[in-house]
């Protein structure tokens, strides 16, 4: 079963997140299929830009709890995104959930519909959006971090307009990429690249420096038995033991 579909047109490859069953989850082979899907767009020389879309009503509902990727493996598909030398655009028209705003955070530009909805769940769960934060820090306003790392709230595309997490909430998601694809089309190859080495070494420098602390402190905080409860009592459908 093929998890990712790619399609293109014009130089713009479209990869599909295709596991609508479980909500587009990042399980094990979802992750391995797209970082194998954007190893072979760097190499394809008539793919100019990448395009991460998703069917169903759901982008990616985040890590899947029952096949769950390797940490390292996670934050390789979170690098890969970030320093690809084509620019990869986000096309989100449902919900985003957890690591899969650290997914959604590594792309370069966003465009969310108004049916999106977002939040980071991590603190109900036991957890901490640990890993993620490797691209969600630098991109969000930090007031707003403050608050929906700890709250685990739910934001829509408007607020996630307004905080940095996308480039554009739009009423027409399609509509609102004309230009952005347009312009990504007219731009050289060369150009494209050097530009986005120029916007995201901060970022791959993040990665350097701290990705290794923080996949450890993923892993202890997974195998704690408050995330164990935590993970069990969203599986279950239930409040978890610390809820008042």
């Amino acid at each position: 079963m093929t998890l990712i579909d790619r399609t293109g047109e014009r130089g713009i490859a479209t990869l599909t997140l295709d596991s609508p069953a479980n909500r587009n989850a990042l399980s094990a082979a979802l992750v391995g299929e797209l970082r194998d899907a954007l190893a072979d767009c760097a190499a394809d020389e008539t793919v100019r830009a990448v395009v991460l879309a998703h069917t169903g009503s759901t982008f990616c509902a985040g890590a899947d709890l029952k096949a769950p990727p390797d940490p390292e493996a996670f934050v390789g598909l979170m690098r890969e995104v970030v320093a690809l030398p084509k620019p990869v655009v986000a096309r989100v028209t449902g919900h985003v959930r957890a690591g899969g705003l650290g997914l959604l955070a590594a792309c370069d530009i966003a465009v969310a519909g108004e049916a999106s909805s977002f939040a980071l769940t991590e603190s109900r769960l036991g957890l901490a959006p640990a890993v993620i934060s490797l691209t969600l820090l630098p991109r969000v306003d930090r007031t707003a971090a403050n608050r929906y790392y700890l709250t685990g709230e739910r934001f829509d595309a408007a607020e996630a307009a307004r905080i940095g997490l996308v480039t554009v909430a739009a009423e027409n998601v399609d509509k609102a990429l004309v230009p952005v694809l347009d312009g990504l089309r007219r731009a050289s190859p060369q150009g494209l690249a050097a530009s986005k080495e120029l916007v995201t070494a901060t970022v791959l420098r993040s990665f350097d420096q701290y990705a290794e602390d923080l996949i450890a402190r993923s892993a202890a905080l997974f195998a704690s038995d408050e995330a164990r409860e935590g993970m069990t009592a969203f599986l279950e459908r239930r409040d978890p033991a610390w809820v008042r």
